[in-house]
């Protein structure tokens, strides 16, 4: 059995970490990281993410920010196995590593530190977290089951969002393509092809390239596709949340191919209104003489992955009600989501000079996909990160930069 531990935080100024290991495998503990330095590093990760809001943000993510430069990367790493790796936690894990042990960490963080990407901790400047253990992410505090998740059928149909076309913007706009003109023979059209070849991509698609951009798959269709049965959720695409501070975290929105005129709880933009968590926790409540909740007409499947800026943004909240949480009490038992906003192939290519044959982004899709068709997804996922981890040492670039392929974590809520 894979020694597990539970490690949760709670923030109080300074950070208190205290953890414990399933079946008694080693000794629980207890940490503190003093405010100062916890400002500090969050202050020097926070400078090496992309910020929408901000100009110029995003090329100095992929440039110039800790996670475009090998040098600079290492030193926020050791930076923050410093803050956030306890001396007795690093010792129980080093003597594990020197058994031929790789553990699985499971981690609950606090609000503040949501966006800290575990992985890449240097509890020695020649080892990574990510080389010595697999990771997770528990779910948020205010998740509250009502019943269990649904067990993961592999023979199910893969419901696939991909880059569904948002009514009112074009394709270069804020809410246009992320993925760009559809081809068949990119690696994510790849995927789909495979799975049309099965029979098992939802919506079906005569070619693999009218998968992607559609203009019908709407929140009505997706609630159609995902009651006659799924294994997997699937979603590439844009999502919006409120900030932080406001504590509207049932904000959070996928931005399907819904048209205005439909009903839910965003307020329209332009010609399309926003399918949020509050829709997908609520369903029609309020808005129906006889409501249904939303777990009825969406339910979700076992495993769910949300590839879009910041899609995991409801672990920024001290009352998680954002996206992740809503497929968690949908009945999702695992959610793969994004920590921090994400830079597609074509910002890769034009602002960091990668060349036209990279394709950081579409990997990484195909790379958690793969991981979701697993029998053990956590660790799948994690064999990929160290294989990108290989890839930043030995060959460092844009497309190898942790920036994009660091982003993604996985919440486990069994």
């Amino acid at each position: 059995m894979t020694p597990t531990a539970h490690i949760r935080m709670a923030d109080a100024g300074d950070l208190y970490l205290w953890w414990r290991w399933e079946n008694h495998t080693a000794a629980p503990g207890i940490g503190v990281v003093p405010e100062a330095q916890l400002r500090a590093v969050l202050d020097e990760l926070t400078a090496a993410l992309p910020d929408p809001a901000t100009p110029g943000s995003l090329e100095n993510a992929l440039t110039a920010g800790a996670l475009a430069d090998p040098d600079r990367e290492q030193h926020l790493a050791e930076q923050l196995a410093r803050a956030f790796l306890p001396y007795n936690l690093a010792v129980a894990l080093h003597e594990l590593m020197t058994s031929g042990i790789r553990p699985h960490l499971r981690i609950q963080p606090a609000p503040r530190v949501a966006q800290v990407p575990w992985e890449l901790l240097a509890p020695d400047p020649a080892i990574r977290l990510i080389e010595i253990a697999d990771l997770s992410l528990l779910p948020p505090v205010s998740v509250v089951r009502a019943r269990e998740p649904r067990p993961w059928n592999p023979a199910l149909p893969v419901v696939a969002v991909l880059d569904p076309r948002v009514p009112g913007f074009r394709a270069d706009s804020a809410l246009g393509s992320v993925l760009g003109r559809p081809d068949p023979a990119t690696p994510v059209a790849r995927r789909v092809a495979e799975y049309a070849a099965t029979g098992r991509l939802a919506p079906a698609a005569a070619t693999p390239a009218d998968a992607f951009r559609r203009t019908d798959l709407d929140r009505d269709l997706l609630g159609e596709l995902l009651r006659a049965g799924a294994s997997r959720l699937l979603y590439v695409g844009h999502v919006t949340a409120a900030a932080p501070e406001s504590g509207r975290s049932e904000e959070a929105a996928l931005h399907l191919a819904c048209p205005a005129e439909l009903p839910g709880f965003a307020a329209p933009l332009r010609t399309h209104r926003p399918f949020t968590a509050k829709d997908l926790l609520l369903g029609s409540h309020t808005r129906d003489p006889d409501p249904q909740p939303g777990t009825r007409l969406w339910p979700i499947p076992a495993r769910v992955a949300l590839i879009a800026c910041e899609s995991g943004g409801d672990l920024r909240f001290g009352e998680a009600l954002g996206l992740v949480t809503a497929m968690i009490a949908g009945g999702a038992e695992l959610v793969t989501a994004c920590r921090w906003p994400l830079p597609t192939d074509l910002a890769v290519q034009r602002l960091a000079g990668a060349p036209a044959t990279a394709t950081p982004l579409q990997d990484t899709i195909c790379a958690i996909d793969t991981a979701h068709e697993h029998p053990d997804p956590v660790a799948a996922h994690a064999d990929w990160q160290r294989t990108r981890l290989t890839a930043w040492r030995t060959t460092p670039s844009p497309a190898t930069a942790p920036v994009l392929w660091a982003a993604p974590a996985t919440v486990y809520s069994t």
